[in-house]
């Protein structure tokens, strides 16, 4: 897919059962994390960015709307960036969009000044681990902790 082909805009309430769909079909959500919460949870975060990519040649002003075909959730804390949520449509994976939507996400963080950019991979999700390779991340020699604060059950 090429970038003409690709429209990244910022998501808006009414992309919210559109994106909760794409997730569980890509596999993203999990028991313990309420992804509707998550989305919530995200519109406050003034630092950061929530897209949706969309395919681009769609009338909007005849309701020929193009489906959400990618999200991500970007942040910057100030100290370095992180990513969440990039996901693809299992039917448009491995044509290119996972790409395009990354070099966006750090165009982003670059013009806002981040030096790094960290995220979270589950260590069994080896084609998304590779995905990364091919982009340029590789592991770092750090140990994620986590701490549930909230529950979302």
């Amino acid at each position: 897919m090429s970038e003409n082909d690709l429209i990244i805009r910022d998501f808006v309430p009414a992309d919210t059962d559109d994106v909760v769909d794409l997730w569980e079909r890509c596999g993203l959500t999990r028991p313990w994390n309420d992804p509707f919460k998550d989305i919530e949870r995200k519109k406050t975060d003034l630092n950061g960015a929530f897209w949706v990519a969309c395919e681009a040649g769609k009338d909007v002003a005849k309701r020929n709307v193009a489906k959400i075909i990618g999200t991500v959730m970007i942040g910057y804390d100030g100290h370095r960036g992180s990513i969440n949520y990039l996901a693809v449509s299992p039917t448009h994976q491995n044509k290119g969009l996972g790409g395009q939507i990354m070099r966006a996400a750090e165009a982003f963080l670059i013009e806002r000044g981040c030096p790094k950019v960290s995220f979270c991979v589950r260590r069994d999700n080896h084609a998304v681990l590779s995905f990364y390779e091919r982009l340029g991340y590789q592991p770092d020699d750090i140990i994620f902790l986590g701490k549930r604060l909230i529950s979302d059950d």
